[in-house]
Parts: C-alpha cells; sequence; structure tokens
C-alpha cells in the first residue's frame, strides 16, 4: 500500500523542510506543498491542488500540518479524505488568536473596522477582511488528529488546545518545556519520539 505524508510548514517555512520529517515516517513518501500568501482564501488552492495530485497515486494520505500551517490545511482539506492528521504547535482557533492580537495591540472590533489594516508592533499585521473572513467560513473538522502542543507556547493558549481537543477527535501530548517553535536539540529529540508514536 503506497502511502504519502502531505505536509504543510508554518509562517516563514518552506516546502523543504519536509525532507527533515522522512526519517522519522517509515513507509510514507512525505512531500511538502508550498503556498502562496498569508492567508486561507490564497493557500486554500495550492493545499488542495497537492492533495488532490497526491490522491490519485497513493491509498493513503496523512496530513503533517506546523503553526499556521495547521489551520490552512484544516480550511483546504476539511472535506477530503484524510486518513490522519498530526499537527505541531497548531493554530486550531483563527478568531480567538485574530482577537488576542488585537488585545495585545490595544485595538478593537469598530477601529479595525474602519482601518481595515492596522501593522503591529511585534511583527503581524491585523486584518478586518482576515477577522471577517474566518467568521464566515468556520471549519468542520472530523479527520482523527494527534496534537503535539508546547506547554511554554506563546501563541497559542493552552485553553484554546483544550478546547479543540474536547470537541474533536483528538489525542494531545504536551511538551511542558516546549515553545511554540521546536527547535532545541531536546525539543527536536521530543517531537522526532511523538511522530514516530503517533504514526
Amino acid at each position: 500500500m503506497r502511502k504519502a505524508a502531505l505536509y504543510v510548514h508554518g509562517k516563514g517555512g518552506t516546502s523543504a523542510e519536509a525532507a527533515s520529517y522522512q526519517k522519522n515516517c517509515p513507509g510514507f513518501d512525505v512531500i511538502g506543498v508550498n503556498y502562496d500568501g498569508s492567508y486561507p482564501w490564497t493557500a486554500e488552492k495550492h493545499i488542495r491542488a497537492e492533495y488532490e495530485a497526491l490522491a490519485g497515486k497513493y491509498e493513503s494520505i496523512t496530513l503533517i500540518a506546523n503553526s499556521i500551517g495547521a489551520y490552512f490545511a484544516m480550511y483546504a482539506l476539511q472535506t477530503c479524505g484524510i486518513e490522519k492528521a498530526l499537527f505541531i504547535s497548531p493554530v486550531l482557533d483563527m478568531e480567538q488568536l485574530i482577537l488576542d492580537m488585537m488585545q495585545w495591540a490595544g485595538v478593537t472590533e469598530g477601529v479595525l473596522q474602519e482601518q481595515g489594516e492596522i501593522p503591529t508592533d511585534f511583527g503581524e499585521t491585523l486584518s478586518w477582511e482576515y477577522l471577517h473572513f474566518v467568521r464566515a467560513h468556520p471549519i468542520t473538522w472530523n479527520t482523527p488528529t494527534e496534537i503535539l502542543y508546547g506547554g511554554r507556547d506563546h501563541l497559542i493558549s493552552r485553553e484554546t488546545v483544550n478546547n479543540f481537543t474536547a470537541r474533536h477527535r483528538v489525542s494531545l501530548t504536551v511538551m511542558e518545556d516546549g515553545e511554540h517553535w521546536f527547535h532545541t536539540k531536546e525539543q527536536l529529540a521530543f517531537l522526532d519520539k511523538w511522530l514516530q508514536q503517533a504514526l
């Protein structure tokens, strides 16, 4: 049985990261997808096209996604036949994340609606169009999912992860010393072991 793992990177990442996951995915061909832009409506066509190309060649497709790549993948693939999903530090509730960032920046909904876009001191641009889109396009996610979450994640709250876990078919693994970006030797070793077990 030919099996593929479709890898969707996070912000600032590339499809080349897929190669680093191959060693922990015996029996799978790990293929990274390049997607355009920072919005779900631009990323969708690229993620969906890569999935459909793989679906014509493989009998089983597993999804591996990192950070905002998880949100983009859920939006793009929610009606597709994904066997299983493995999410690393995933953005699970985009509306909540945008509201959190608005709070960090001291921006109200009224001001954001009036101005349309507002740059922040922490490098993100708040967008009324994005917030409106997320509210108008809720995601229905029924794929069995494994989540790896860092206890020191500065971007996604434990409450958000717990809320998602309670509503979906999810197995949650927490590395208490983990961060949103798993990058230290210990964190990467933990990620490798989790990925091997989750598959």
